[in-house]
Order: C-alpha cells, then sequence, then structure tokens
C-alpha cells in the first residue's frame, strides 16, 4: 500500500487534491486518480494538482501538472494556479513568482490581499479552441436550439459560454453534459451560462469538462469576461459571481487575463493507495 501526502485547497469551492512530486513520484494512473477524486470512498476533488521540478528552476517556482476528477488531463486551471500559487509564494516568502503550466504556458502570481493570476492571452480563432470546422467563434451555430448561440474562448483550455436571462432558473445539469460532448468540440469543452446583472457584474454558472457542476471555475470566469467584452456587454474588469464565491477578472489592454480571488487551505493528509 503507497501513501500519498496532499494538501487539500480550493478557490471558492472549486477545491483540489495538490500532491508535491518535485521530490518523489507517486506514479499515479487514471484509475488512481478517479478513485481519489471520489468524495465518498477517496479525498474528492475537482481536479488533481501535481507539483513537479521546473524545466528551469531559475525562472520557475515548480511545472503544474492537472487532471480531472474523471481521470483525463486538463490544460488549464486558474483557481488551481491561485492555490498552488499561494503555497509556493508563502513557501519561498516571495510576493510574486512564475509557474510553468500545461502546452508551455507560463503563468505568473502575484500576492496582496488576495491572490491574482495572470492567465496570458485567450485565444478566439476557430482552430485556436479547438473547434471541429471552421465557424465565427462569437456566434456558434448548431449547439443547442434551446439556448442563444454560444461565444467560444480558449484560455489554456476550450469554453463555450451563453449568455442567458434568468441563469438560476437554468437547468445546467441538462445542457452541460450534451454541450461539453457535442461533435463541435473535438478535445470536448467546459460550458459557461452567463447573465449580465451590469457592467462591471455578470453571475455565472458553469458545468467543468471532466467535473460536471462545480461551484466556481477560474478559466471558466475569464473566458466568460472575455466573451462579454467581445459581445460589448461589459467593462474590461467586472466581478464574476459564481455559486462559490466572486472572481475579479481584467481583460488588459495588453491582452493579458488576470484573476484576483481568495484562496482556502482545508486541510493536510496522506491518502492510501
Amino acid at each position: 500500500m503507497r501513501k500519498i501526502p496532499f494538501v487539500k485547497m480550493d478557490g471558492l469551492g472549486n477545491d483540489f487534491m495538490i500532491i508535491d512530486e518535485r521530490k518523489k513520484s507517486y506514479k499515479l494512473t487514471a484509475e488512481n486518480i478517479v478513485r481519489l477524486a471520489n468524495r465518498k470512498t477517496g479525498v474528492g476533488f475537482d481536479q488533481m494538482i501535481i507539483l513537479r521540478k521546473p524545466s528551469d528552476p531559475k525562472l520557475h517556482a515548480a511545472k503544474m501538472v492537472i487532471f480531472n476528477a474523471d481521470g483525463s488531463s486538463a490544460g488549464a486551471c486558474g483557481n488551481g494556479a491561485r492555490c498552488v500559487g499561494k503555497l509556493l509564494l508563502d513557501e519561498k516568502k516571495a510576493q510574486s513568482l512564475k509557474i510553468e503550466a500545461p502546452h508551455d504556458r507560463v503563468l505568473e502570481v502575484f500576492k496582496g490581499e488576495q491572490i491574482t493570476v495572470n492567465m496570458g492571452k485567450p485565444k478566439t480563432a476557430w482552430n485556436d479552441i479547438p473547434l471541429a470546422k471552421s465557424t465565427d467563434t462569437l456566434s456558434v451555430m448548431g449547439i443547442v436550439d434551446d439556448l442563444p448561440l454560444p461565444v467560444a474562448v480558449n484560455v489554456g483550455n476550450p469554453h463555450a459560454v451563453f449568455f442567458v436571462k434568468e441563469v438560476m432558473s437554468l437547468d445546467i445539469t441538462k445542457f452541460g453534459p450534451i454541450i461539453e460532448n457535442h461533435e463541435m468540440f473535438p478535445e470536448r469543452t467546459n460550458v459557461e451560462f452567463a447573465e449580465i446583472l451590469a457592467p462591471d457584474h455578470i453571475r455565472m454558472r458553469v458545468w467543468e469538462r471532466g467535473a460536471g457542476v462545480t461551484a466556481a471555475c477560474g478559466t471558466g470566469a475569464s473566458a466568460t469576461l472575455v466573451a462579454a467584452v467581445r459581445k460589448g456587454l461589459s467593462n474590461r474588469e467586472a466581478k464574476i459571481e459564481m455559486d462559490g464565491g466572486t472572481l475579479t477578472i481584467s481583460w488588459t489592454w495588453e491582452g493579458d487575463v488576470l484573476m484576483t480571488g481568495d484562496t482556502n487551505m482545508a486541510f493536510e493528509g496522506t491518502a492510501f493507495l
């Protein structure tokens, strides 16, 4: 039986099992991850984040590898990056640092009253999402007849953002899995349902790829703000209110998306496999 030490953290209820492999590899399989993700017989989490040695320790504090609760790999996780950033900032007694992320991305994290992560520049071209065929990413046709046309955005992972009325009354468990697995999204997609309350306030609910309904989603909040700005529905900075709490998302004129919010340390423990 193997013992796996971990830290459990969350960003607005979007929760993570964080495993440090910078000194020792635990060689977890997809089956191991699914078992640990079980909220009754395992640890329970939306995503598992594994910290590994960076390719250049002089430039980066760690390398972050992300897995969904279903064992599939994830390309990005904004709340997870903020949680990992909090751990590393405290460990190194730093005010800012850089983390290697999937797809050769580098995320910079800053410490203030809350934790901010620079998610980099979003992608909006159809083949960068990616979509199955060339189409207008501001109005992706043929997804769900009962909903408005979504906006497609990639912020390290693919997103389909639907702007709706009365988002709280929408059955996202009905639409989420259909959209996630739609043929237009060859890598599947995260799904956001958003209601514009004011130019600086958006209410959002999320169906995460590989995780289902989650209390919050950092990349989803980022994608929603980018989609709203592209549609002319919001300011370049807005509060994105989710079931688990609120993030401040800014899309700078230089093109970077900044995400700011709280993090929470739940507990440390040891899992057995």
